[in-house]
């Protein structure tokens, strides 16, 4: 059960790159869980995720004797989630429908790889600590650099910062 968890049912065991696999997976997956509840589900799931995650990857870390195994990528879908936070909200406050605003899903998906392929500052700290916790937390910082960067970009696109 653990290693469903963890490797998002296998997920985790697509080569190459199974970050960016269960990255593409989260996708699917946020939008189904805001059709079925808007952004509050999204958000509620994030955080349950996150704590069967952790709880997941203990055990797998533990299992593997490998700190940060590859296959795990329910730390990337936590993380991604956390990325379409703005979408979200944003679609839910104007009626929008949550496909509609697909510049945005680009943006998320690219920060959100970009920062946790990168590591700077505080998302590498949580990636050294080389615990379960930092498994999951450089993915939930990563995840949270790219939310502002999603709002950052549609402030931009939608001129608000630039008037």
């Amino acid at each position: 059960m653990t290693r469903l968890i963890a490797t998002v049912f296998y997920i985790g065991y697509l080569r190459p790159a199974p970050g960016t696999w269960g990255s593409l997976a989260a996708l699917p997956l946020g939008l189904f869980l805001m059709i079925l509840g808007g952004p509050w589900l999204l958000i509620i799931g994030t955080a349950a995720l996150f704590g069967l995650g952790w709880w997941a990857t203990v055990h797998e870390t533990r299992r593997s004797g490998n700190e940060d195994p590859s296959e795990i990528v329910v730390d990337e879908v936590v993380g991604q989630w956390i990325a379409l936070w703005p979408l979200a909200i944003g679609a839910a406050n104007v009626g929008a429908s949550y496909t509609a605003l697909w510049p945005g899903w680009v943006a998320a998906f690219a920060l959100f790889r970009l920062f946790d392929i990168k590591k700077w500052g505080p998302v590498g700290w949580a990636d050294r600590r080389g615990d379960p916790l930092g498994v999951m937390l450089d993915d939930v910082i990563a995840g949270i650099f790219a939310a502002i960067g999603v709002v950052l970009f549609a402030g931009l696109y939608h001129g608000i910062i630039l008037q």
